[in-house]
């Protein structure tokens, strides 16, 4: 049906699924009405406002029955692999074996938003000594102990070393409650030193060839793991094919960043766009779907973008965000202030660049893996979201600072007096906590703020 965008709460979409069922919708199998989910304790999509097409509700469906696809392939005979914390590299390795199937723990950090903090996850973790003066993503730690959110996994894999040290601690205690941890490390990114030899990265970073011998080094044990765990060698052919169908996933979110963020009138909201770039990291467990959910997105998009609609008001504030929000409901707020997302950098641009091709496939993961904007210096991720700021013509940025990840208690400043200073647009860092109800006042007078600020350059 090509019906006239447009963002609608729960109930509307109640209406609009009779229609699109009536006029033929073909579903997947794990298609139905998005409010069935509130029976989940998913009580949050209540509370949001979401695209009418499609496309979207498959997407937004593909999402929140992960915990069923992740079930029902251990049902069938599957290997379950965790991999935590290194957003986009072991899934892409995982994913390249028959039979396996690859999640993000860390996911469980939306948990609390989405079931509105009634599934208690924060408060276990608050129990076992990780307080809210933690990164949110404590959460996971209350998932593993209540095993209701995600089976347990047949291998579990942590990145660290140049990494949130809030991670670290919360996935070294998940490992004394007796879960065992392949973890592997990932070295702080440096330009290379006199004498030795530079590798360029995905993304534009350099880093020493050591550097990449020894993150190499690194993904053969968590290979040899999954070796061990399923009885096959993860070989050179094997991982170009896992390569060759990621790089499909993130070619598709190329292009739908390119024209969900430059098109005018915006054609896809903030929401959806936020939860379309999630699928990057691990596939939402099938590799093949997270295509065919892009792909429909995609087309969705360019179908808006040639009838020039949308569904912002034309001449919107152009908004480039950092960093992901812990209440999925901010995302509305920007648009409903008179905002649109235009660029984003949600922590794992690597895992949207093209993993090369023309060189051997574990030395392409490893310079994958470096080119982490998180594991260097921040003024490099400065840099990086500078260019991309300069590339999607955004006229603001916005910094969701993470409340309580190590990670960010200087960070924020640094990627904002190089916006200011190199770019001259205005900036604004706010926090959230999972549901920001509370601080809407707060938070919509900011936004507001800065909208108009926005519309007064451009006077």
């Amino acid at each position: 049906m090509n019906d006239t965008p447009a963002q609608i709460t729960l109930d509307q979409w109640d209406e609009r699924y009779d229609q699109l069922r009536s006029a033929g919708l073909v579903e997947p199998s794990y298609g139905g009405p998005l409010r069935r989910h509130l029976a989940d304790g998913d009580t949050r999509l209540a509370h949001l406002r979401y695209d009418n097409s499609p496309a979207a509700l498959r997407l937004w469906n593909f999402l929140l029955t992960e915990e069923d696809r992740l079930r029902d392939a251990r049902a069938a005979g599957a290997k379950i692999v965790g991999a935590m914390k290194d957003l986009g590299t072991v899934a892409v390795m995982a994913c390249s074996m028959d039979n396996v199937v690859a999640f993000y723990p860390d996911g469980a950090w939306w948990i609390p938003c989405m079931m509105e903090l009634g599934a208690g996850l924060l408060n276990i973790a608050d129990s076992l000594g990780f307080d809210e003066s933690f990164c949110p993503v404590r959460a996971m730690l209350g998932a593993f102990v209540t095993g209701e959110h995600f089976p347990r996994p047949d291998l579990l894999t942590c990145s660290v070393g140049a990494t949130c040290d809030d991670f670290s601690a919360i996935a070294q205690r998940i490992e004394a409650m007796g879960e065992k941890i392949v973890w592997w490390e990932a070295p702080h990114r440096r330009r290379p030193d006199r004498g030795e030899t530079p590798v360029e990265l995905p993304g534009g970073f350099v880093a020493p060839q050591c550097q990449v011998d020894f993150v190499r080094g690194e993904l053969q044990r968590v290979a040899d793991a999954l070796a061990d765990l399923t009885g096959a060698k993860l070989d050179s052919h094997m991982l170009a094919a896992g390569i060759e169908a990621a790089n499909r996933v993130r070619a598709v979110l190329r292009e739908l960043r390119q024209l969900a963020y430059t098109a005018e009138p915006c054609p896809m909201g903030a929401l959806e766009m936020l939860i379309a770039e999630m699928l990057a990291i691990h596939f939402c467990s099938d590799r093949t779907e997270s295509i065919a959910v892009l792909d429909g997105l995609l087309d969705e998009v360019k179908r808006r973008v040639d009838a020039g609609l949308g569904v912002a008001r034309p001449g919107a504030a152009r908004i480039f965000w950092i960093n992901p929000v812990a209440d999925l409901r901010v995302m509305n707020l920007l648009e409903e202030c008179g905002g649109r997302i235009c660029g984003t950098e949600y922590l794992f641009p690597h895992a949207i660049d093209k993993i090369p091709t023309d060189i051997e496939p574990m030395e392409a993961l490893a310079r994958m893996a470096l080119a982490d904007p998180m594991i260097g210096p921040s003024a490099g991720r400065a840099a990086r979201i500078c260019d991309d700021i300069s590339k999607f013509g955004a006229q603001a940025a916005v910094i969701s600072r993470i409340s309580g990840a190590s990670h960010c208690a200087m960070e924020g400043t640094v990627i904002a007096d190089r916006i200011r200073k190199n770019l001259g647009v205005p900036v604004l860092e706010i926090e959230t906590p999972p549901l920001s109800d509370s601080m809407r006042p707060t938070l919509k007078t900011r936004l507001e703020a800065l909208v108009e600020i926005v519309k007064r350059q451009k006077g």
